[in-house]
Parts: structure tokens; sequence; C-alpha cells
């Protein structure tokens, strides 16, 4: 496996000996898509979770960008950006270990070339992922069209891009967007996707205390993760009790994948179309 950038780092956690990465990436049933170092384990830890001490079910993470311009406070205060980026790389190396990934990519590109379309470097690097995976592929997770970060946003639209243009018998067979800087709380229930983040909370807060020059940073992410999973639990159904200690949303970005001629941006605006149209409803009948 050859990706297009001389930094980029391509990690097999727990290789079996004549495990190559082009093997492991053959082999994932889960893959995840993501921008940055910390998104897996904050965002798409359900994602690891259904795979983590199951045999047959292999996650792989790819993180787009190399994590550069991330804030610096306190003992990361005087860590220049270069050296911010090698620490980055290695917490996710080291989350990798701990979740038993079965591959973690880190293709390093700069945020700046992952929101430019038809970037070549971006475009070559993803085409070979999405089209090295094998028929034993089940679900991708990544960004979702409605997160407020514009290097999420810009992620989602470049790993879009790459499925479209493969051959359709070889797409994955569901995509799924996860939570980022906007929550799917707002999503209609209907169209909610609630992936249960209740198993092995200890291996859940772990993954997520890796990044400590994010957490020391001054963004306390190992709080907000946990509280987020446990409050979409709680708040999801208000007539029933709990299925789940922990809930993560996802919207279904299938339809995506399935039609090229669907909008982007007329398929996100149809979710909150929704939205807007439910609580003018609630309001109407009870004003």
């Amino acid at each position: 496996m050859k990706l297009s950038r001389p930094e980029a780092d391509i990690f097999l956690p727990h290789a079996s000996p004549g495990l190559t990465p082009a093997a492991a990436l053959a082999r994932t049933t889960h893959l995840c898509v993501i921008a940055h170092q910390d998104d897996i384990e904050i965002n798409a830890y359900p994602a690891v979770a259904e795979c983590f001490g199951r045999a047959g079910k292999f996650f792989t993470g790819v993180v787009m960008t190399n994590g550069s311009g991330s804030a610096r406070t306190g003992r990361y205060a005087q860590t220049t950006d270069a050296e911010m980026q090698i620490i980055r790389r290695e917490e996710q190396r080291r989350a990798a270990e701990i979740g038993s990934y079965n591959l973690q990519l880190q293709l390093a590109h700069p945020s700046g070339d992952v929101k430019k379309p038809g970037h070549p470097g971006v475009a070559a690097d993803l085409a070979a992922i999405f089209g090295g995976c094998g028929p034993a592929l089940e679900t991708v997770y990544l960004h979702q069209p409605a997160d407020k970060h514009d290097t999420h946003v810009a992620c989602f639209l470049r790993c879009l891009e790459a499925i479209r243009a493969l051959p359709r018998e070889r797409r994955p067979r569901r995509v799924l967007g996860v939570e980022g800087w906007r929550d799917l709380d707002w999503l209609a229930d209907a169209d909610k996707i609630p992936m249960d983040a209740s198993p092995n909370p200890d291996l859940a807060r772990e993954l997520v205390a890796v990044f400590d020059s994010q957490i020391a940073g001054g963004k306390r992410y190992d709080l907000a993760a946990l509280g987020r999973r446990v409050a979409n639990a709680t708040f999801f159904a208000s007539h029933a009790t709990d299925a789940a200690t922990a809930v993560s949303f996802a919207m279904d970005l299938t339809p995506l994948v399935q039609n090229d001629t669907l909008s982007v941006r007329e398929f996100t605006l149809a979710h909150i179309e929704k939205l807007r149209a439910d609580v003018a409803g609630r309001l109407e009948r009870f004003g």
C-alpha cells in the first residue's frame, strides 16, 4: 500500500504474521474515514465497540489530516506545530492499539488540501482506500453534511466523491454520518440511526483519554463525548425507559451513495425542513 504523502502513516496494531496493510484493508468490515486524530474515538465509538474482541469483525480507521493547527495551552503551550503533528500521530496509534483496530491509516494531508475538490493526492488516497476494501465491508462511517466544522464537511464531500467514482457493485452497502461539531438530536426520530455506545465503558473512556494533547490543551473532550452519549440515551424517547446507557446518533447517508444525481445540499436541507415542519406543527396543534 502506498499513500501520496511521505509523512503518511500505515499502522497494523495487532498484525498476525504475514498480514499486509492491503490484506488488512481488504478484510475490513467497518471502515471509518474521518478528519482528525480523536474524531474516531469521540464520534464513531460504536463502530469500534462493534468489532472489539469479535471474531470476523475488523475495524479500520482513517484520519485524513495531519493534526496541525490545534489549540495549545498548559504543558503544550510551547509545542511547535511540527511537534504537535508527531504527538497527535502517536496518540492515534496508541488508540488503535487499545481498541484493537485492524488497520490505522493517517493520510497527513493539510486541511487546506482536503478542502479543495479534486486535489490529486487526496483523491488518489481515497480511491486506494475505498477501492481496496473487499466484499466483507458492512458499514462506512463518515462525517455528516450538517456538521459545522469546515474540515469535517470537506472530508465528507471528498469521501462521497471517491465512493461515487467506484462501480456501483463495489460501493459500500451502508454509509452513516456521525455526530461531530454538531450533534444529530435535531433529526426527526424516524431518521435517527441510534448506535449503541454502551459496551465496554472502560474502553470508551480510555480511548478518548489517550488524546492528552487535546484535553490538556483546553478542551474536555473526555467529559463531553461521554456526556453526549448518555444524554442521547436518556433524551431519545420521552415515554419509554432507556434501552441503552449510551447512544450515538448517525444520519443515513446511503441514499447519496446509491443515487449519484441526489444533491447533498437538497438531501441535507430536506432533513432540516422536517425539523421545521415538526416544530411548526406542534405549535399549531397546541397554540
